[in-house]
């Protein structure tokens, strides 16, 4: 997983934010961004490569959810035309910003209600970083520290329940499909979590590089599949996979014992590869990713 063992190797690697936004202009991004409008809501037609999102109009804001602990400021993004299944974003380690806004709106143009968490607003409001390189140069591992900690399995669990209860809420959402999560690098975790904190309503969990699945804890996820009604998808690093060669084998173990469907791969990428403005992002398999993730949705919403 993403920690500060690979602090040094991050720092040559990151993006700069020039280097960002030239990808964020190249065609290969243009689809997460054809719906990016430039107020706190906004209405646009999504220009997409995804046959299925043309010409799908999507509708943004920036909300406030009451939880059990406060209030979480998060992303809301959503089509214009009809009620969508609804979809939890949790980013990765640093955090809720544009590169996640860009991602969600991209789902949303394919057909999904979907909510960009802010993992840390016990501790701050989002943004902290406005990219991964940024997250870098401010020292990011060490002042997320304490803030990580405070988002542990019984927060994320209770953060869950208040998610799904504001989405249902919203004439956006349909609340007859079941809900999805997806989390990145520290948010991998957060999925499995949030699926055992909402059983009745979260359908589908995806997990991309996520880091802590695999413990002995009885709050790691390996550990919590048969509190879960929702089908798996876990996408692993494969320098992750070189860490912890077992942790794939013990995870379709759990999954199996417990009757839970569950994709489990290792991708030919390393650790952030499916992150728009990561060190690692690696294109082709972030859309091979992206593919899969389409699918359990289909499947499972």
């Amino acid at each position: 997983m993403c920690d500060e063992k690979d602090l040094e190797k991050l720092r040559t690697a990151a993006l700069s934010r020039r280097r960002f936004s030239a990808l964020v202009a190249g065609a290969g991004l243009t689809l997460s961004l054809g719906a990016c409008s430039s107020g706190a809501s906004g209405a646009n037609d999504a220009d997409t490569d995804d046959p299925d999102a043309q010409g799908v109009a999507i509708d943004e804001s920036e909300v406030s959810v009451a939880t059990a602990d406060g209030a979480m400021d998060a992303f809301f993004v959503h089509p214009q035309n009809a009620p969508a299944p609804a979809v939890i974003i949790w980013p990765d380690i640093a955090g809720r910003r544009d590169a996640f806004k860009m991602m969600a709106r991209r789902l949303a143009a394919s057909g999904y209600a979907v909510l960009v968490t802010n993992p840390y607003y016990r501790n701050t409001p989002a943004p902290q970083v406005a990219d991964f390189a940024d997250f870098i140069e401010r020292e990011g591992f060490a002042k997320v520290r304490p803030w990580r900690e405070a988002a542990n399995a019984a927060a994320i669990m209770r953060d869950a329940a208040a998610l799904v209860a504001f989405l249902d809420a919203q004439g956006a959402v349909d609340a007859a499909r079941g809900v999805g999560v997806q989390g990145y690098c520290m948010g991998g975790p957060f999925t499995i979590w949030s699926a055992a904190g909402a059983p009745g309503r979260i359908r589908a969990a995806a997990s991309f590089h996520g880091g802590g699945l695999v413990g002995d804890d009885e709050a790691a996820p390996i550990n919590l599949m048969d509190d879960i009604n929702a089908q798996l998808l876990i996408a692993i690093a494969q320098n992750d996979d070189a860490r912890a060669p077992d942790d794939k084998t013990r995870l379709r173990a759990a999954a199996d014992a417990q009757g839970v469907t569950a994709e489990i791969e290792v991708y030919a990428a390393d650790h952030g590869w499916t992150v728009y403005d990561a060190p690692a992002y690696d294109e082709p398999e972030a859309e091979r990713a992206w593919a899969r993730l389409l699918a359990l949705y289909a499947a499972a919403l």
